[in-house]
């Protein structure tokens, strides 16, 4: 059962909606004025909150302003009620991150309708994302499909194709797009003073890649480039900005949907700047293995140059086949033809420590 938060300081339109909520079979928390509503709303967390607009000592824009900064709250679809029907109060509350607005009076069928559509709406962008190109643009479809939204995304995204070790952007340049990997597999990598490659991350299809230097708007602080030939959805960077600004569910989506590896890259990036390098060939063996071979049967090849390798783990290739060539006499992974397979996952996970 969906709950719903009323937040009304009227005693009997609060109770009137309250009925008509609950013969609807939702389950309704009440809230008499604006302070209250808004430590309701952290507390019971909510699916849907309905706020009256002019309420004493805490107005709706005041109760909408304090939930959007609270990220627990700030994800929860927001209806203002007001008997305004002003064009300035309607755009103040959308600015604001309504949405949706009904004026009183308004009959229940209005009300019931406006609860639904919102409900279903969070779910959609609540829902996991499917990896691949089908998930990303029936994400998109579902983003236009939202108020203010539809014709603000191009209709057609540009699909290009990079051949092997092409480049997608280089280090340094200004980023003008969002990058989706449709097909293949990626590499970023920066590069020191004396021109030696570090990689920073490996990328497969249904990854984004370029968003942090995008969405911080500066200049890339790595290059991009394919491993193997790929295909990749370019969003611009006009759309994909319109898209995030103009609605928070969608904003909240795409936040959950690129910070979804974050956490993982920066404990692996620690533990190969600490670590032996034993340890790090290990982890490097395991981070290939999990990226391009997740979905894969146990004990798959895992095809990578000695050079990319030697990338990551942050050591020279000479030091990096010697240490293969050691986990290879303990029989903790097998080297045939220049790939490599793990065969004991457990005891060299136990080594990366």
């Amino acid at each position: 059962m969906k709950k719903i938060l009323l937040i009304e300081d009227n005693l009997e339109i609060r109770e009137n909606i309250a009925e008509i909520l609950s013969l609807a079979n939702y389950e309704v928390a009440q809230a008499e004025n604006g302070k209250v509503g808004v430590e309701m709303a952290k507390s019971q967390k909510p699916d849907l909150i309905i706020c009256d607009i002019m309420m004493p000592q805490l107005d709706g824009y005041g109760v909408l302003h304090l939930l959007s900064k609270n990220p627990d709250t700030a994800g929860i679809p927001f209806i203002f009620l007001t008997a305004k029907s002003e064009k300035e109060d309607f755009r103040k509350g959308m600015n604001l991150g309504a949405d949706d607005y009904l004026i009183k009076p308004f009959d229940d069928l209005e009300l019931l309708d406006a609860i639904e559509m919102r409900l279903k709406k969070n779910e959609i962008l609540k829902s996991d994302f499917n990896k691949s190109a089908e998930g990303f643009n029936n994400f998109l479809q579902e983003a236009r499909g939202l108020e203010n939204l539809d014709n603000l995304i191009s209709k057609d995204q540009k699909t290009i194709v990079l051949k092997k070790k092409q480049y997608l952007f280089s280090e340094g340049s200004y980023p003008n797009a969002l990058y989706f990997l449709n097909k293949g597999r990626v590499k970023t990598s920066k590069s020191n003073e004396e021109g030696r490659e570090y990689i920073t991350n490996l990328y497969k299809a249904g990854d984004f890649i370029g968003y942090i230097d995008l969405l911080e708007e500066q200049r890339y602080r790595e290059s991009a480039v394919a491993l193997e030939e790929s295909e990749v959805t370019i969003v611009p960077r006009e759309d994909f900005f319109t898209l995030i600004h103009n609605n928070r569910d969608v904003a909240n989506k795409f936040i959950k949907i690129l910070s979804d590896n974050l956490v993982e890259k920066e404990e692996r990036l620690l533990k190969l700047a600490y670590n032996s390098v034993r340890k790090r060939v290990a982890e490097a063996l395991l981070f290939v293995e999990n990226q391009y071979n997740k979905e894969e049967k146990q004990g798959s090849k895992l095809t990578i140059s000695r050079e990319d390798l030697a990338n990551i783990v942050g050591a020279s290739s000479e030091t990096v086949i010697r240490t293969l060539a050691d986990l290879k006499d303990e029989k903790l992974i097998d080297i045939s033809g220049g790939k490599i397979t793990i065969i004991n996952r457990d005891k060299l996970a136990r080594l990366r420590g």
